[in-house]
């Protein structure tokens, strides 16, 4: 009781942090104050600095369908992966970080708590730069006898702008199976020397030191070297940089190649000698090596033998006897050209039948002890001397020629190499080589036609799912075609070989050629997009198309393409939304919430181009487009990551409604009109579209000078009338009535016409038409003015004209001055109405004293407060009793005299005149 829970707080590791492609990055995100249960899921996040408002959501713990698309494949290859360090913890991991990967990485973790309280999300920023680590050290096979000395150089260097600082360490492997490297001497990020477990006394006694030369150079010398040093030595270099917590992080690594090192023990019985039976020879003859081992108690002791031709291993018989030939060597060993026997545990055979130039060479073979036939580790080696072998070459009866018609190709392409053999009178079998520019020696086997037109692939090309299905085909020429449907990346240039081997009577005679050929990898593939329109201005209703017109520095015929289409409308409501996206394979996937487009749109594909067309343009289609595209290697299925990713340039399309050809009259013009009479004003349309239908609105301009225009009634285009808040009575209503009387005609009338409704009367007609989903306003015109003015058979009544000031307190009477002057005709009876100036300028009528003496208020809310006391025959003062703040304002009198035309006749206005202005201003209590 009493407690309450904590704030929900989302934390994630602080950036910046500097990464380099090709490495595998973890960023932490941790929860903490959370409700709900100990597991938490999180949602990871990008904001590319290309649209930094704009998230791409990355993958989740719980929504297999969170990623977009352009991540969906990396996080189903487990190429992004969110790794639970526990319920509320995860490490988000990129295996191999790319240059688009850059941005702001934001952790979200779903609301588990009562109520929203805390942070739910935190962000970090990750910037990817290239990885200029380098480390080489020339491969060397090295023969030393115990106590000798050993000096191994190790070049390293690094060009990142950051500050980053290196590690340089050699480390040892000692049997050519083991894994675990065994650390010999490092020199830290610190810049602090640290020798291995099994070499510290070694290097106390300074028989282990590095020495750095210059800025790049690191030189490791082992002085005394014993049979435990035996096996491969490598150094290895890391970069590493400080993050913003603190922590060093190594950002880069580098192996260099392996130097293989044996030491040969002193004072030891072992002995090893090599013979040949015949140490010179002819391409076909057989040459037989043997390799005796002396040695005390030999037969209950543990040797095992490798045959090394020019340093090279051919062969080794491990101490249960168990051969095991290199890969270059298995081919022809399974054609019974290659023997290797064990007669006896002194005694090694190696036998090679049919020999050919490439046997050429000095051979040894070398013996090691081992404790127990299992064990890894020798108690001791020893090499035999070497015996050089020749071949002499005899009369060779195949000529070949070797070539290619894809020299330069891109990663995906195909790669078609010739090989024609000329001169062959027997069967030939062919074998194609591949040299990798980067480790040409001794070659990958590709494939094998044997003299039966059998075909063997070799290892590395036998999953179709890599490289596609390879073929090796012969044609009645002679041509051995080999094609690779797709290339990998670059190591699969350098030099293609061809080996043909003729057979007859049980010997050979093999020729060899060799062609280059070049792959450029599809991570430096320089892809664009162009978007453009051939109109940037529309109509309601009219089409357009938008091209994306694609280009690299590359062909990009047959290669698998998808483009998106993508909308931001006007004005912007965030980023671009994705309207469609149209796969390689074809198929057309909308979003949903852009259906409008679909029932419209037509999507087409021309060579390097894609086409968006849309029909009947409308407003909502307002805004800037763009197109991304991205591009597959050619023949792989499934197509996996893509190779190359480009947006193109946006393009703005602006939707306007057709022009208004609408005219209307503007002439100007009056009427006079007797009192309560009719009268009608008129407003004239000149011209307007056929297919166009019209709205009126009708306008006074009250007969004050500063007044402005009052609406009186607006007919709409589907004749619904709506009157303005001045004529929105009843008594209005019945009086101002809008008519139309033909196709371009519009009236006004006004029944019962007084002399409040003097002033000048106008009309704005409006031009709407139906476009494609609604009716638009194209245009408006406004009339000529028409003024209203009032003509009485009588002579002008005198009124007091002079303007006058009265104020009043709240709560008090005030009385307004009204009188007429000068005598008036016999046998005439007079009326008489008060008006108040509202703020629109139009004249509100308050009170009404009719001819035959009846007063009508006609304004409700000051019925009980508004008086005529008339103390003489022409004072029609009104009184006002308990002056309000509202009442403040402009009033005026009307007085009017009638006569009756006749005995029983109808009583007819002769004259008529208005006070002067009285301007009432109330004084707060």
């Amino acid at each position: 009781a009493g407690l309450t829970s904590g704030q929900r707080l989302v934390t994630v590791q602080q950036g910046p942090l500097y990464r380099t492609e090709g490495s595998h990055v973890t960023l932490w995100c941790k929860v903490s104050g959370y409700q709900g249960p100990a597991e938490q899921n999180f949602q990871w996040s990008i904001y590319l600095p290309s649209a930094p408002e704009r998230e791409v959501q990355i993958v989740s713990t719980v929504d297999p369908s969170f990623p977009y698309a352009i991540y969906t494949q990396r996080v189903r290859g487990r190429g992004i992966y969110v790794e639970r360090v526990q319920g509320d913890a995860v490490l988000l991991h990129i295996t191999e970080l790319q240059d688009r990967d850059a941005g702001e990485y934001e952790c979200h973790t779903p609301n588990t708590d009562e109520r929203y309280f805390g942070s739910y999300s935190a962000k970090t920023n990750v910037s990817v730069i290239a990885d200029t680590l380098s480390a080489s050290m020339a491969p060397q096979v090295l023969t030393r006898t115990e106590g000798d000395a050993v000096e191994l150089t190790c070049e390293v260097s690094k060009s990142t702008t950051q500050h980053t600082h290196l590690s340089v360490g050699w480390y040892h492997l000692q049997g050519a199976g083991e894994h675990h490297a065994e650390e010999v001497l490092i020199l830290s990020k610190d810049f602090i020397l640290k020798p291995g477990p099994s070499y510290v006394q070694r290097f106390l006694e300074g028989d282990v030191r590095l020495n750095k030369v210059g800025n790049t150079t690191y030189k490791l010398f082992l002085g005394g070297a014993k049979p435990s040093d035996h096996g491969q030595l490598y150094c290895e270099a890391a970069e590493w940089i400080e993050d913003p917590d603190k922590t060093w992080k190594d950002i880069s690594r580098k192996q260099t190649e392996r130097t293989s090192l044996t030491v040969l023990s002193q004072g030891r019985d072992l002995s090893v000698d090599i013979a040949a039976a015949e140490s010179s020879l002819s391409e076909g003859g057989t040459l037989q090596l043997n390799c005796m081992v002396e040695a005390q108690k030999s037969s209950s002791r543990h040797f095992q033998v490798i045959w090394l031709l020019n340093g090279m291993e051919v062969a080794r018989v491990d101490p249960h006897g168990v051969l095991t030939w290199k890969e270059e060597y298995e081919e022809r060993a399974k054609l019974g050209q290659l023997r290797a026997l064990k007669p006896s545990n002194t005694i090694y055979a190696l036998t090679i039948y049919e020999v050919g130039l490439r046997d050429n060479g000095t051979y040894h073979c070398s013996v090691s002890e081992m404790k127990t036939p299992g064990d890894l580790h020798n108690i001791q080696t020893n090499l035999s001397s070497g015996i050089q072998i020749n071949v002499k070459p005899i009369g060779h009866r195949v000529r070949l020629s070797v070539s290619t018609s894809t020299p330069q190709v891109t990663a995906g392409d195909s790669l078609i190499l010739h090989c024609e053999v000329q001169g062959a009178t027997s069967p030939v079998s062919v074998q194609w080589w591949h040299l990798p520019p980067q480790r040409p020696s001794p070659g990958v086997l590709v494939a094998t036609m044997e003299q039966d037109g059998s075909l063997r692939l070799g290892s590395t090309y036998q999953d179709g799912r890599t490289r596609g299905s390879l073929r090796l085909e012969k044609a009645s020429s002679g041509t051995f075609t080999l094609v690779i449907p797709s290339t990998l990346d670059e190591d699969d240039g350098g030099k293609y070989r061809c080996e043909a081997t003729e057979w007859s009577r049980g010997q050979s005679w093999t020729e060899q050629r060799e062609t280059a050929v070049t792959v450029s990898s599809m991570a430096g593939l320089s892809l664009r997009a162009t978007l453009r329109s051939r109109i940037a201005t529309v109509r309601y209703g009219q089409s357009f198309e938008l091209i994306c017109q694609v280009s690299a520095n590359y062909s990009l015929e047959e290669v698998p393409a998808s483009v998106r289409w993508l909308f931001q409308p006007s004005p912007p409501t965030g980023p671009y939304r994705e309207l469609v996206q149209v796969f390689p394979s074809g198929t057309v996937a909308w979003v949903a919430a852009q259906s409008h487009f679909k029932e419209k749109a037509q999507l087409m594909k021309a060579d390097t181009s894609f086409r968006l067309h849309i029909h009947g343009a409308v407003a909502a289609d307002e805004g800037t487009y763009q197109c991304e595209v991205e591009v597959w290697r050619r023949n792989i299925l499934p197509l996996g990551q893509p190779a190359a990713t480009t947006r193109s340039n946006a393009v703005g399309i602006k939707v306007v409604l057709p022009e208004s050809k609408l005219q209307v009259s503007t002439e100007d013009s009056s009427v006079e009109v007797a009192s309560s009479a009719d009268t009608t004003i008129e407003c004239r349309i000149v011209f307007a579209q056929n297919n166009s239908q019209l709205a009126v609105t009708w306008y006074l301009l009250p007969a004050l000078a500063d007044g402005t225009p009052v609406q009186i009634v607006r007919a709409s285009y589907s004749s619904v009338l709506e009157y303005g808040p001045e004529f929105s009575s009843p008594a209005q209503k019945s009086r101002f009535l809008s008519q139309r009387v033909s196709s371009n005609v519009f009236w006004l009338q006004i029944l019962s016409a007084n002399l409040a409704d003097q002033g000048e009367y106008y009309c704005v007609a409006e031009e709407w038409l139906w476009l494609v989903d609604g009716w638009y306003k194209l245009g408006e015109g406004t009339s000529g003015r028409t003024r209203l003015q009032f003509k009485l058979p009588g002579e002008q009544l005198q009124m007091e004209k002079t303007n006058d000031s009265l104020s009043a307190r709240e709560g008090e009477e005030v009385t307004l001055p009204c009188l007429l002057q000068g005598a008036r005709l016999p046998d005439t009876h007079l009326s008489a109405t008060w008006f108040q100036v509202k703020k629109s300028s139009l004249n509100s009528p308050l009170l009404t004293l009719h001819r035959d003496g009846t007063i009508q208020s006609l304004q409700e809310g000051l019925a009980g407060r508004l008086y005529l006391r008339r103390p003489t025959a022409g004072d029609f003062s009104l009184t006002l009793s308990r002056v309000e703040r509202g009442d403040a304002g402009l009033y005026y009198c009307q007085v009017q005299e009638w006569q009756q035309q006749g005995e029983g006749k109808d009583w007819v206005p002769q004259a008529s005149a208005c006070s002067g202005y009285t301007r009432l201003t109330t004084i707060p209590p």
